[in-house]
């Protein structure tokens, strides 16, 4: 009853923030950077704002550009969002909005700026739109649209989670739930994390909304645990690396921006 209930609610809200949803987030830091345009990562002391073939190096303190990547945008058709390992950055790519959808991941040095890896997935269950580690294994989540960028007989409701060895063998797939897909379209997800309390936040394209969702005890959907209003529209997220606790990071698209929030503790 709980989930019929949080469904109707959502259904019935305004595009912002859903009802009966924790507190929105805290802004805690915001700042331009010219690549702002996919995604962010950031740790204490750098900021890294993505492009579709393209990475500024940001220092945190002085909000300058120390360094900046450039890649061919022939190649690089489509980066969609990144994490933090080390020193490396780890990408989501894809071709969109091209037929058939094909993806890749891509790997950056961040102390040189410079490209060092990649792997091509080839045709998979659909556009790649990000990536993570977690509890030993690579997940994935894979973007189908109703329009631009969609395959004919596909669209945002085969949008896909799949998560991987540390080898890229597949281990399992779970779809999204309809009351956070009912936010997605005609989209699909952008941006997704897993928080250290055992949660997946995921995003969409456009509204400014943060779902926390959670994998289910058996079956293929995901569950929806809740909605967190965000203070930008969507697209790629990271957790900020050794910072603050629950400080997430996404971006302002329309501001070339990139944005710092605290978000609010969430009851599974």
């Amino acid at each position: 009853m709980r989930i019929i209930a949080l469904a109707f609610a959502l259904l019935s809200a305004t595009p912002a923030i859903a009802a009966d949803t924790p507190p929105a987030v805290t802004e805690t830091f915001r700042m331009k950077a010219e690549e702002a345009h996919q995604g962010v990562v950031a740790d204490k002391r750098y900021i890294y704002a993505i492009s579709n073939a393209e990475i500024g190096k940001y220092d945190r303190k002085t909000g300058q550009r120390v360094a900046r990547w450039q890649g061919d945008p022939k190649l690089f058709v489509h980066m969609n969002s990144c994490i933090l390992d080390r020193a490396m950055l780890i990408c989501a790519a894809s071709n969109y909005p091209q037929v058939p959808q094909a993806s890749s991941i891509e790997w950056f040095d961040t102390r040189k700026m410079a490209h060092v890896k990649t792997r091509s997935l080839g045709p998979q269950r659909g556009s790649l739109t990000w990536l993570d580690w977690h509890d030993g294994s690579w997940w994935a989540a894979f973007a189908n649209y109703d329009n631009k960028g969609g395959e004919p007989a596909r669209d945002h409701k085969l949008t896909t989670l799949v998560r991987y060895t540390p080898d890229f063998t597949e281990q399992g797939a779970w779809l999204f739930p309809p009351a956070v897909l009912d936010r997605f379209a005609p989209y699909s997800t952008s941006g997704g994390a897993w928080g250290e309390d055992g949660l997946l936040y995921v995003t969409g394209h456009d509204r400014p909304e943060l779902y926390a969702v959670r994998l289910p005890e058996a079956g293929s959907t995901l569950i929806h645990v809740a909605t967190i209003g965000l203070v930008t529209n969507g697209q790629a997220i990271a957790w900020e690396k050794g910072g603050a606790k629950r400080t997430l990071w996404s971006i302002s698209r329309a501001g070339s921006e990139v944005v710092a929030a605290t978000v609010p503790g969430v009851t599974r």
